[in-house]
């Protein structure tokens, strides 16, 4: 008979199987493998924002794309912009990009008790969400940063198709190939690097809607116009995928404006973006912990992550670092270092039919 009082130390206990290394390995794999924007190539790691070194900011001195002013060459004798017969050297611009480091962390605790009454093990279903709550987590940080880039330093790259006040949106107010086509006018000839398109689930099934839409011919009549039917060819394929061009990503933590006037409606944010213009640091790896405190009868855990995103051309302008998602979207904490129709990322304010969210 097996002796009543003893702690068999073969045993796998809650430490063994959170605490080691390999957990944290494969948990920080699932993130790279559930995640959409690190899949898609919208976000990119950059050993260069690591800061492995130490330090609450990351600073990038960089060369700005030249303009060279253009000289009329003559044959006297005060010629050019120096008015003494010469070429004027000019010189290349430079600046300092920053990108600010954020110290992100959360703990869960299980008590015996709980696990008694539950019958079930509340710890093991918490270490299998890890993955898919981290990303959701990183996914608000990212789009409260694009929130706060695009409210002042990126503003010249908003294009706004939603209906501003009250009344019944159309086409005009929603996303279509058209919207898409303008927006990648915002940035002139660089617009045909835009490759990504990240919406809301409300704007990515309406896109869904109108891909499953055919040509009615039955329709057809002298001076009549041209409808729309249900029924075509896509009716058994539920991804959106490819939409004007894009790789379509759909994320529900996309940052939403509701209505705070009686009438008006939600307004979606879409990002139009060219592949691997977000940049991410990670200063250290994600770290699991977990301990048994015999006191209080609980296993605990606790996650902790240390990162920046980062997109090429900003700077982070505020002293202050490690901030919160508030002051990542305050958009007077953010600036750009060089001509801003260098930076391939466009912002998209458009309604939904499929979720009008109108203030009552």
């Amino acid at each position: 008979m097996a002796a009543p009082f003893q702690n068999y130390s073969g045993g796998v206990l809650l430490a063994d199987i959170v605490k080691r290394n390999n957990f944290s390995t494969y948990v920080s794999q699932a993130i790279k493998e559930r995640s959409l924007f690190i899949q898609s190539g919208a976000v990119v790691r950059n050993a260069l924002l690591d800061a492995r070194a130490g330090g609450t900011r990351i600073q990038v001195p960089e060369f700005n794309p030249i303009a060279p002013t253009e000289e009329i060459i003559d044959g006297t004798s005060s010629w050019g912009t120096s008015t003494n017969g010469h070429l004027t050297p000019q010189k290349i611009g430079t600046d300092t990009q920053i990108a600010t480091i954020c110290h992100r962390g959360f703990a869960y605790a299980v008590d015996d008790v709980a696990v008694l009454a539950a019958g079930e093990d509340p710890m093991g279903h918490i270490r299998n969400q890890l993955a898919d709550a981290i990303n959701k987590l990183n996914s608000v940080r990212l789009f409260e940063t694009l929130t706060g880039l695009f409210h002042t330093a990126l503003n010249s790259h908003r294009l706004e198709k939603q209906l501003g006040g009250s009344g019944s949106t159309a086409e005009a107010n929603y996303l279509t190939a058209a919207t898409v086509a303008e927006a990648r006018s915002k940035i002139g000839e660089r617009g045909e690097e835009l490759d990504l398109l990240i919406v809301h689930p409300s704007v990515a099934y309406y896109l869904y809607q109108v891909g499953l839409l055919t040509f009615s011919t039955s329709a057809l009549a002298a001076s009549g116009a041209v409808t729309w039917g249900g029924g075509g060819v896509g009716v058994t394929d539920r991804s959106i995928g490819q939409f004007a061009g894009c790789t379509v990503i759909i994320d529900s933590q996309v940052n939403i404006n509701d209505p705070t006037t009686t009438g008006n409606r939600q307004e979606f944010r879409c990002y139009l973006m060219k592949s691997g213009t977000i940049l991410e640091g990670v200063q250290s790896e994600l770290n699991i912990e977990a301990e048994r405190n015999i006191l209080s009868k609980q296993d605990v855990m606790s996650v902790d992550y240390h990162s920046a995103y980062h997109v090429m051309g900003t700077k982070w302008s505020n002293a202050a670092d490690n901030p919160t998602n508030a002051a990542l979207r305050t958009g007077s904490n953010w600036g750009v270092t060089y001509d801003v129709d260098q930076i391939p990322m466009v912002e998209i304010f458009v309604n939904s039919p499929l979720d009008n969210g109108l203030k009552s």
